[in-house]
């Protein structure tokens, strides 16, 4: 088969579509082929000699994919050859075939493409994870989500809105803010003309923000607990802006808030199967009924991943960006 590989780390041009040899599922996996993968910011990373795979797990970038199964290792049951399927992975997804643990597929959902398909894993179980595993954010609630037009972003907004909460996004542009007011936000903050602290306040009536998803990290963390509400929960999912941050502790108490930061990547086979079976449950009826849906920026061919990693470095794209087979 044909995948991308990373000679050397660097910039995109380290990106290189080789031949290599075909993965061979081992016990309790399902071989896929792949008919679409999604970059996702963890593949620049990689690509940037920054985030190795995990052990076991492919060299190849791709942390979610589409395909049809193409066979089944030992002790896999309720799967068929044939099945078209929507993955999380540890990697791999850049590629013609990927080995993938059964717990980690998803059936596709109804009225979705298959390709498109590919834009839904990684995101989902990200923030179901987050925002309603871990922060429990409830109806009636508000959430704030940094960098709302992005893939999480898209997803944020559409899954609290499913399920009553009230959505604040922040962007930096006017259309992207658009897009988001489209897919149900209801707050709209420029964070590069306004500060998001004052605008989450003055439109809580001072309150802030019961939920913050936030994918900048360091940079952002002071202001996220001065923006959280009484019994706030800041869930992070990101380091885009730093690693190292100065946390206001007597902030913090006073709001009675709490900070949680998690990865999917890493997690044990187990955690991140419980984490699928849940997007299963909950959001795969949302989908099939298409209250929610997959957001595509466009669609590139898989040996010019270069150029998908050029578009979502750049920030210019709303969604998520697929990589497509020949």
């Amino acid at each position: 088969m044909h995948a991308i590989t990373i000679p050397e780390p660097g910039g995109p041009e380290a990106l290189v579509w080789n031949e290599v040899p075909d993965p061979v599922p081992g016990e309790g996996e399902v071989l896929v082929e792949v008919a679409a993968s999604a970059v996702n910011r963890a593949d620049i990373l990689q690509r940037q000699g920054f985030y190795d795979p995990p052990p076991g797990a492919s060299p190849y970038p791709g942390l979610e994919c589409a395909g049809r199964i193409a066979a089944l290792g030992p002790g896999v049951s309720g799967w068929s050859v044939g099945d078209e399927v929507c993955a999380l992975l540890s990697g791999g997804g850049y590629a013609e075939k990927v080995a993938v643990p059964a717990g980690q597929l998803l059936p596709l959902p109804q009225g979705v493409e298959l390709k498109q398909a590919a834009a839904l894993p990684e995101v989902v179980c990200t923030v179901w994870s987050n925002v309603f595993m871990v922060a429990h954010l409830r109806p009636g609630e508000t959430l704030l989500v940094h960098g709302g037009s992005s893939g999480i972003g898209t997803m944020a907004i559409q899954l609290a809105k499913a399920v009553g909460a009230k959505v604040a996004v922040t962007a930096g542009t006017k259309e992207k803010l658009e897009y988001c007011a489209e897919l149900g936000a209801d707050i709209l903050i420029n964070y590069r003309e306004q500060d998001f602290v004052e605008e989450i306040r003055r439109a809580t009536d001072g309150a802030g923000a019961d939920v913050i998803l936030d994918n900048m990290g360091a940079k952002y963390l002071d202001r996220n607990v001065r923006a959280l509400a009484v019994n706030g929960r800041l869930a992070i999912i990101g380091m885009q802006g730093g690693v190292k941050g100065e946390l206001n502790i007597g902030a913090l108490l006073g709001k009675r808030g709490a900070i949680s930061a998690t990865s999917l990547r890493a997690r044990p086979l187990g955690e991140k199967a419980a984490i699928v079976a849940a997007v299963r449950e909950h959001v795969w009826p949302l989908l099939d009924a298409g209250h929610v849906r997959p957001v595509v920026d466009r669609e590139l061919p898989m040996s010019d991943a270069a150029a998908a990693h050029r578009v979502v470095e750049d920030s210019g794209h709303i969604g998520k960006v697929l990589l497509v087979t020949p």
